[in-house]
């Protein structure tokens, strides 16, 4: 094990980075896993750590990139069923497990099959909610499995609602590297929402509320074939010269797109483990509307960086008129103490501080056992 030592005090260290296969680190467009898992990594080299980053061979990074394809299976439109990239993936990195201090995965399942076969300890990140709607479900059951094993959670929330008890070691929020985003104090009199398209994400939500309030709405996202009949009979007859549908953009556009909005709407109908748009929208200053659901209560500070909307729950009709009466009084939220309320939670600094204590707790236990 590497005993070089920062100046921050903290072990240098040789950790491997896995990541999913079918989007590049960083995303051209779609992924925030894939965002979250760029920012650590440029942070923790720039710490001084040795990263290897298994991940897409298109992806661009100051660690030393690792792929067994040269591009994001999304390119070629290689389907997420196809989980013989991502098993393949996780394979390499852990036959070269004896190179490294630490693995942290990102992927979900496939790297707990090979955790028992190697002695270099490991530590996954769920970034997906650990719910099911069959309690049969192989992922369930394999999760219980190897619940043993050292998880983190990106909120308290994920943990909550999780159907399997694993033994989490530590919650991490996700965080962003503030250099690459723009406040602005001066917006566009507009609204925006931004995700997938999908009931869930609750854009129909937004657009029925600037509907309602007759406000401009910016829709930006990508459109899953799976959701296509949703968006062409819910989403495009509503939209007009005051609800645009713009796309699915790139990073440099949603630069534009999040600071030069009044406010992000996020009216969402599910147990979001974590929400990453919030985020990025507070890094421009931008404040947040969300529903209570799922983890916004960790994400927004209530009349500081957004307004937190009752969500009357499952099944039930979507409180619209809470979320036009938030949108109304959003000129109380000062943009700039938006933005220092995201510096001061949501950073990749502060995610990669969190993490760094989680390699060290999980490396301290594992020379105990060694010595014991």
């Amino acid at each position: 094990m590497s005993r070089n030592t920062m100046s921050n005090g903290v072990r240098k260290l040789k950790i491997a980075q896995i990541a999913p296969m079918w989007v590049s680190v960083p995303p051209a467009k779609y992924g925030g896993t894939e965002l979250v898992i760029s920012s650590l990594t440029e942070e923790l080299v720039a710490r001084g750590h040795n990263v290897t980053l298994f991940a897409s061979g298109d992806s661009k990074t100051r660690a030393k990139l690792v792929s067994i394809y040269p591009r994001a299976l999304l390119r070629d439109e290689i389907p997420w069923k196809e989980i013989s990239y991502d098993m393949m993936n996780v394979a390499m990195a852990f036959e070269r497990a004896d190179e490294f201090d630490i693995i942290h995965s990102h992927i979900d399942l496939y790297d707990q099959f090979f955790i028992p076969l190697i002695k270099t300890p490991v530590v996954s990140t769920m970034h997906n909610n650990m719910h099911a709607k069959r309690k049969t479900s192989g992922r369930i059951f394999t999760y219980r499995h190897y619940k043993k094993h050292n998880f983190v959670s990106i909120s308290l929330m994920q943990r909550k609602n999780s159907m399997v008890n694993l033994n989490f070691v530590g919650n991490a929020y996700n965080g962003l590297d503030p250099k690459k985003y723009k406040f602005n104090s001066d917006p566009d009199d507009k609204f925006i929402w931004i995700a997938r398209i999908d009931e869930v994400k609750g854009v129909l939500n937004a657009v029925l509320a600037a509907e309602k309030m007759g406000a401009r709405l910016d829709i930006a996202g990508r459109i899953d074939i799976a959701k296509l009949d949703f968006f062409n009979t819910q989403i495009k007859p509503r939209l007009n010269k005051n609800i645009r549908y713009v796309g699915e953009i790139n990073q440099k556009q949603k630069l534009e797109f999040f600071s030069n909005a009044k406010a992000l709407l996020y009216p969402i109908e599910w147990e979001e483990p974590f929400g990453l748009v919030m985020i990025e929208a507070m890094a421009c200053g931008t404040p947040v509307i969300a529903f209570d659901r799922g983890s916004v209560r960790e994400v927004v500070s209530e009349g500081k960086s957004g307004f937190i909307v009752k969500s009357p729950g499952k099944n039930k009709k979507a409180n619209i008129d809470g979320l036009v009466a938030a949108m109304k009084k959003i000129d109380q939220i000062d943009r700039k103490d938006c933005y220092r309320y995201f510096l001061d939670n949501f950073t990749a600094s502060k995610m990669a501080d969190v993490y760094e204590k989680i390699y060290e707790k999980i490396l301290d236990k594992k020379k105990i056992l060694e010595n014991y």
